[in-house]
């Protein structure tokens, strides 16, 4: 006889792709261009290339609701917490207070907290426990771990390692609605895409939502940010700077990325502005003489230019439609159809 089992699998929660709630543009970003709202990612790059500092920069920014490195402006000011295992907590508040000072912050006023236990273990139940606790207490909008290598005793190389730990904190985000930044070691290799340099298992790069990476050269250090879902700005480069005295010392972007290349005008472009700059008609021969075009793509660009209204053949030549006005010099491929 058949039994009826009633302890079947609830079923997963599941949405209409209308259902599901669209997301607002001040939702976006949690830092502009530079950490996406509620993003997990790396904060990658070789020793001493100032990734604490870049950290503790995205830290105190979000908690002041001050531009990161002065450029990048907080879109979801809130909570930071930050674990910093590499240094004594006197040398953590130094390094606020030192961001503090350079933008004229009151540490005691700032929204920022130091978890302050001797270790963290994100591989022990027990301590992923204790962070959680104290995330649902203080509810951070960012979470700052600094280094990873710190926080585990896995091995780094085996996925199956990591990618348990990269689950607990995906989990973390998810159920607390906060963005996290793990701090992590590359190599001295040098690949196209920073990411791949990054130490361990490429769940790693894989991870991340956001991710900045810093190389150093000579003094100065470039900037490389990556996004899952967003344009990737940059490169920029920074500099460690501090007072004449040594005090207020800080990230600073000293040189940001060229402005994109501008598209090339069109043949039809430059026979108009030819047109719009001469003081007379131009036959076709002259046209061609002093552009240098093939004949038969010239014809292509003057009819165009005749079926758009921009340009008229006379008996004296071919005329722009418009006497001349101002011309976009600076420009060029966005020339208007009238002079």
């Amino acid at each position: 006889m058949a039994v009826n089992d009633s302890r079947k699998p609830k079923t997963l929660p599941v949405l209409c792709a209308a259902e599901i709630k669209q997301q607002l543009a001040e939702d976006r970003w949690l830092i502009r261009d530079l950490w996406s709202h509620q993003a997990v990612g790396i904060v990658g790059g070789c020793p001493k290339s100032a990734k604490t500092w870049f950290g503790l920069d995205m830290a105190t920014s979000v908690a002041s609701g001050t531009p990161c490195l002065g450029r990048f402006p907080v879109e979801n000011r809130g909570r930071a917490l930050v674990y910093l295992a590499e240094d004594s907590l006197p040398l953590v508040r130094a390094r606020i207070e030192s961001i503090c000072s350079h933008r004229s912050l009151d540490i005691k006023k700032l929204d920022l907290h130091v978890i302050a236990s001797t270790s963290l273990r994100l591989d022990l139940h027990g301590d992923q426990q204790r962070l959680q606790a104290t995330i649902e207490r203080l509810r951070p909008r960012v979470l700052l771990l600094d280094p990873l290598v710190r926080l585990h005793r896995l091995d780094e190389d085996r996925a199956s390692d990591i990618s348990g730990l990269l689950g607990y904190l995906r989990e973390l985000q998810r159920a607390h609605d906060l963005a996290v930044v793990l701090v992590h070691h590359a190599g001295k290799k040098h690949y196209a895409n920073p990411g791949q340099a990054l130490r361990g298992s490429s769940d790693l790069h894989a991870w991340s939502d956001s991710a900045a990476y810093l190389v150093r050269k000579n003094e100065h250090l470039t900037l490389t940010i990556e996004h899952r879902s967003a344009p990737s700005p940059g490169p920029y480069t920074l500099h460690l700077t501090s007072r004449p005295e040594g005090s207020a010392t800080h990230l600073e972007v000293i040189s940001e990325p060229p402005p994109p290349d501008r598209p090339a005008p069109s043949l039809a472009d430059s026979v108009l502005e030819l047109l719009c700059r001469s003081d007379k008609p131009l036959y076709r021969s002259d046209i061609r003489s002093r552009l240098r075009v093939n004949n038969h793509r010239l014809g292509e660009a003057l009819e165009d230019l005749e079926r758009k209204g921009a340009a008229r053949r006379t008996p004296k030549g071919w005329e722009p439609t418009q006497p001349l006005k101002t011309f976009p010099q600076d420009n060029p491929g966005q020339l208007h159809l009238h002079c």
